[in-house]
């Protein structure tokens, strides 16, 4: 046992703005496309951890997506899409090799971490060698399967680099709402992805009482899919149709995003399922699992938890689950026109 007194760890954001990601995997889980899933973006965040190795000073405890920009590489038919997919190779006999689906996607992204600091990251200075480190780190790996770009002459020159500071305590309400406030600011133009579960349950909720066997299924797709109905006006002119098809607007964009996965089996010991990539770690079968999420602007958003995902650790019921605390409630006291920009 050592006689040297246990340090004090603080919590910080780090910023990697405008990342330029070539060809990630839009194909985010079996049923939806469009975007990664969420859960390769805390994959790349521990990744990130373990290439820093502890000597950093850095643990990585949460993740924020913005996105500004996307090129989705399809190829518009009609009503349908098809990705842009590549030529296999030929096999010895000459004959094609079968062609596997894989959608890609171009990105821009913004990426904030939580993270908790030594003291020896206590000075402006060491905070930001450590976030150009972190930053030249990152440069060298995948996210969601893409490669990250070199930034652009434009980007380089400008503010857009990385950064880390201090996080402000909840007990300083104001401080907390100005850093959030210049944080939302650099973020724009651009939409964060945010977790609403809680919208998910109420519309299980109404729709079980119009139809008593209705599923967790039926309000997602209730939720994700454009509605257009037919009305019968109330009076019809001479000639007048006699059918007007509204359509149902959204109060916000919502998607069906995956959140993780559910496990299908029991976890069983390394070495013992045939087949598995790696022989020397526990393995479980498990099928994805879904949930709801809408894209908003940051400067919509309240706080810094309202922007950031955690993975947790496999509950009683075996979901390994990424949640968000995201709270829809309108924000107080922010000023678009404020300068938030330091000389």
């Amino acid at each position: 046992m050592t006689n040297e007194p246990k340090r004090r760890r603080h919590m910080a954001l780090m910023v990697l703005p405008h990342l330029r990601v070539q060809n990630a995997n839009a194909v985010s889980s079996p049923m939806t496309w469009g975007f990664p899933a969420i859960t390769a973006f805390t994959g790349m965040m521990v990744a990130l951890e373990r290439k820093l190795t502890a000597e950093a000073g850095v643990s990585f405890m949460r993740v924020g997506v913005v996105c500004h920009d996307h090129e989705a590489q399809i190829t518009p038919t009609g009503r349908t899409r098809s990705f842009r997919l590549t030529r296999n190779p030929v096999l010895a006999d000459g004959s094609s090799a079968a062609i596997v689906e894989e959608g890609r996607i171009h990105l821009d992204v913004t990426l904030v971490f939580e993270v908790r600091l030594s003291d020896d990251h206590l000075d402006d200075a060491v905070r930001e060698a450590c976030a150009q480190r972190i930053a030249d780190t990152a440069a060298g790996m995948r996210l969601a399967g893409g490669s990250i770009l070199p930034a652009t002459p434009v980007v380089a020159t400008t503010k857009l680099k990385p950064w880390m500071e201090l996080l402000q305590p909840r007990e300083e309400v104001k401080e907390r709402q100005a850093q959030f406030r210049r944080l939302a600011r650099r973020c724009l133009p651009g939409f964060t992805l945010v977790s609403r579960h809680t919208l998910l349950e109420e519309r299980l909720a109404e729709l079980k009482a119009e139809q008593p066997g209705a599923t967790a299924l039926d309000a997602l797709l209730d939720l994700s899919c454009l509605t257009i109905r037919a009305e019968a006006p109330a009076a019809c002119a001479v000639g007048a149709s006699s059918t007007e098809w509204i359509h149902e607007a959204r109060s916000g964009w919502y998607v069906p995003i995956p959140v993780g996965y559910a496990a299908l089996s029991e976890i069983y010991p390394p070495g013992t399922v045939r087949g598995a990539r790696d022989q020397h770690t526990p393995f479980r079968f498990a099928e994805t699992l879904w949930s709801v999420g809408q894209w908003i602007s940051p400067h919509r958003l309240n706080d810094v938890e309202d922007l950031l995902w955690h993975s947790g650790a496999p509950t009683a019921q075996g979901l390994y689950c990424c949640t968000n605390r995201y709270q829809p409630a309108p924000p107080a006291g922010f000023d678009l026109d404020e300068e938030v920009f330091d000389d």
